[in-house]
């Protein structure tokens, strides 16, 4: 037996509070499907690390407002319904809950940033979302986006990326960081528990490995948090583990071994982020429902190798050239230059939610959670909130397949 092999055997023992995947499976086990969206948070101004780097009143809005057609054809700029909207404004954020719950959207995974050095983009939770006054109408829960950050809000083609954020942390810092997450957002009655286990998604396993070492520190550093989620009060961490195929941002390298990692490392889930995180788009515009096709062949691939419940994935669109310097030719050379997904209207959208219903449905053991890329990923093309042309029909489309 190899020392990893024995570590996983021996922790199982000692700590058998952390969630089996057959654990996870009945408690989806219901008629009611999980609706979450994921949230990307730089829709604010005044973000200490924006503040040195691009100004007090930047935002993530003012690459939606400057973007310009790249193509015949090409839907540029987005224009929001509601406006350019600080989301550090409890107010706003009180906009948002309403409306997500009213259209049928249960949860909002937040994309959240912790480095060694501290938090970024957390006003929109502290400031914003957890002081709205509706707070309760919705639940929360955090997908570590624990990638490097570059600096790429534009981009300049052909220019090299400037690391501002190592995406690694040290063990010490984990632990920290373990103390916040159950002292600050776990024990709050809104945050996703699953059988009573606080939900807990990594976004980048190898650069969440780097930090530790090896698979056995690795493996302590999550028990470490579980039993501390359990001395809290809950029953322990939904481990959940975010797999793409397909590196998207230039730091990303695919792991070889998901199945392994998963098994190793003792995940009770996994899930996507986006859909072109497995499927390639050969085309300026490749059809939407050519995309979705071959991700629903990647969802069966996943379900039978991963061993574990899989949450699938719908996305809106994808479309990152807001955040392509406008000086730079565009083409499809690299992230943020990538082409794009075409044809996405709300009548695809919702018919490839329909179908990722009718599928979870289909399966009466499998998983009743899903999530959907994303709540406001603007410059990336793939947003739910309301725009000057297609109002609310994506809404819509979530409410007339879950409500």
């Amino acid at each position: 037996m190899s020392k990893t092999t024995l570590l996983v055997f021996i922790s199982s023992l000692l700590f058998p509070v952390i969630m089996t995947g057959k654990t996870a499976e009945r408690v989806q086990n219901s008629s009611k499907i999980t609706v979450a969206a994921y949230y990307f948070a730089n829709y604010h101004t005044n973000d200490p690390r924006n503040i040195k780097n691009k100004g007090a009143d930047w935002s993530e809005w003012e690459l939606v407002k400057a973007a310009k057609p790249r193509f015949p054809g090409h839907e540029q700029p987005k224009v929001p319904l509601w406006g350019y909207t600080d989301e550090k404004d409890p107010k706003v954020m009180a906009q948002k809950i309403e409306t997500a719950s009213k259209y049928g959207v249960d949860c909002f995974i937040f994309d959240w940033y912790m480095y060694e050095d501290g938090p970024f983009l957390n006003q929109c939770i502290d400031d914003g979302f957890l002081k709205a006054k509706n707070v309760a109408k919705i639940n929360f829960a955090f997908m570590w986006a624990n990638h490097d950050w570059n600096d790429i809000h534009p981009y300049t083609r052909g220019k090299p990326q400037q690391l501002l954020y190592p995406g690694k942390v040290s063990a010490k810092r984990f632990d920290e960081i373990c103390d916040l997450l159950i002292s600050k957002y776990f024990t709050l009655p809104n945050y996703l528990k699953i059988d009573g286990k606080a939900y807990f998604s990594i976004y980048d396993i190898q650069k969440f490995m780097e930090g530790f070492g090896t698979i056995e520190a690795t493996r302590a550093a999550m028990i470490r948090l579980n039993n501390k989620a359990i001395a809290a009060g809950l029953k322990g961490v939904h481990w959940n583990l975010v797999a793409w195929g397909r590196p998207i941002l230039p730091v990303e390298k695919v792991p070889a071994n998901y199945p392994g990692l998963i098994k190793l490392l003792g995940f009770d889930s996994a899930t996507s982020y986006v859909w072109i995180h497995h499927v390639g788009l050969p085309d300026r515009q490749t059809d939407y429902n050519k995309v979705r096709d071959q991700y629903f062949t990647y969802w069966d691939n996943a379900k039978n190798e991963f061993k574990v419940p899989y949450y699938p994935n719908v996305s809106m669109g994808w479309d990152p050239s807001p955040r392509c310097d406008l000086n730079s030719v565009w083409g499809n050379y690299g992230y943020p230059f990538t082409y794009t997904i075409g044809n996405n209207t709300p009548e695809n959208f919702r018919k490839a939610l329909q179908m990722t219903r009718d599928k979870l449905m289909a399966d009466p053991e499998g998983p009743k959670m899903m999530n959907i890329n994303c709540w406001n990923e603007w410059t990336e093309g793939s947003y739910l909130e309301p725009d000057t042309k297609n109002k609310f029909g994506y809404l819509e489309a979530i409410k007339s397949v879950f409500k």
